[in-house]
C-alpha cells in the first residue's frame, strides 16, 4: 500500500510540475497574443491616424498649390492689349456725341454724359486684378463700379458671370450705349475680358497692361475675340436711348 500510494504520489507530483508550467505558458501565451493584438490595433489606428493625417495636409496643400495657380493664371493667362493699341480720346468722342443728341431728352442726354463722366473718372487707372478702387481695378470691377454708379445697378462681379446677366447681342452693329461687350482672351475662361460700349464702335475697359483706356472694338485683335454683348434691363440702353451710335 505505501508503495502504491507513494507511486501515486510520485505520479502525481509528476502530473503536477508539467501541468504548472504548461498552465503557465499557456496564459502567458493568451496574454501576450491579447497584448500583441491590442498593440497591432492601436499601432494600426494610430498608422491610419497617421496617414489620414498625411492625406489631409497633402489635400491642403494641393487645393492650395491649386488655388494659387489659378490666380496666377487669371493673372497672366491673358492678352487683351494687341500690339501697338492706340487709346481714344473720350471728349472726341463726346463731341461726336453732342452732334447727335437732336433725338434724345435731355434725361438721356444726362443719363448718357453721367456714364461718360463716370468711366472719365476712372480713365489711367493701373490694372489690378481683383482690385476694385481708383488705386487699382479689374475689368470687371470695373463694369460694375461704372453700372452701380450710373444706375445704381449691381452687376455680379466677374466677366463670365456678368456675361450671363441681361439680353444677348450678337452682333457689333447691334450694339447700343452703355451695352457690355465681352471678349475671349483666355485660354481657361470665357468670356476672360469685359468692357462698356460708348458708341462710335469704341469701349471703354480696365486693360491688363495699359489699366482704365478707350479702345475700338473695330481692331482686329478685339473683332476676331468678340463674343457678344449684354443690354442690362433698368438701363437706358433697354427703355430709353433706343439710337444706335
Amino acid at each position: 500500500m505505501k508503495k502504491i500510494k507513494c507511486g501515486s504520489f510520485i505520479i502525481f507530483l509528476i502530473m503536477l510540475v508539467l501541468l504548472t508550467p504548461s498552465c503557465a505558458s499557456t496564459t502567458n501565451t493568451v496574454r501576450y497574443n491579447t497584448s500583441d493584438r491590442k498593440v497591432d490595433k492601436s499601432y494600426s489606428v494610430i498608422r491610419f491616424n497617421s496617414d489620414s493625417q498625411k492625406d489631409t495636409l497633402s489635400n491642403i496643400a494641393q487645393t492650395q498649390d491649386t488655388a494659387a495657380n489659378s490666380i496666377s493664371d487669371l493673372e497672366s493667362d491673358t492678352d487683351d492689349i494687341p500690339p501697338n493699341e492706340k487709346s481714344f480720346d473720350i471728349s472726341t468722342l463726346m463731341n461726336k456725341l453732342k452732334s447727335k443728341d437732336e433725338r434724345l431728352t435731355s434725361y438721356q442726354i444726362t443719363l448718357r454724359d453721367k456714364m461718360l463722366m463716370e468711366i472719365i473718372k476712372y480713365l489711367d487707372t493701373p490694372y489690378k486684378y481683383g482690385g476694385n478702387t481708383s488705386n487699382g481695378i479689374d475689368c470687371s470691377a470695373f463694369t460694375q463700379k461704372i453700372y452701380s454708379k450710373t444706375f445704381s445697378i449691381t452687376l455680379l462681379r466677374s466677366a463670365h458671370e456678368q456675361y450671363t446677366e441681361g439680353e444677348p447681342i450678337d452682333e457689333i452693329n447691334d450694339l447700343k450705349f452703355g451695352d457690355l461687350v465681352f471678349f475671349n482672351t483666355r485660354r481657361g475662361i470665357k468670356p476672360g475680358h469685359v468692357g462698356i460700349y460708348i458708341g462710335d464702335h469704341l469701349f471703354a475697359h480696365a486693360s491688363l497692361s495699359n489699366g482704365v483706356i478707350v479702345s475700338s472694338i473695330d481692331d482686329s485683335y478685339y473683332e476676331k475675340r468678340f463674343m457678344g454683348g449684354r443690354r442690362i434691363k433698368n438701363t437706358f440702353s433697354t427703355n430709353t436711348i433706343t439710337k444706335k451710335y
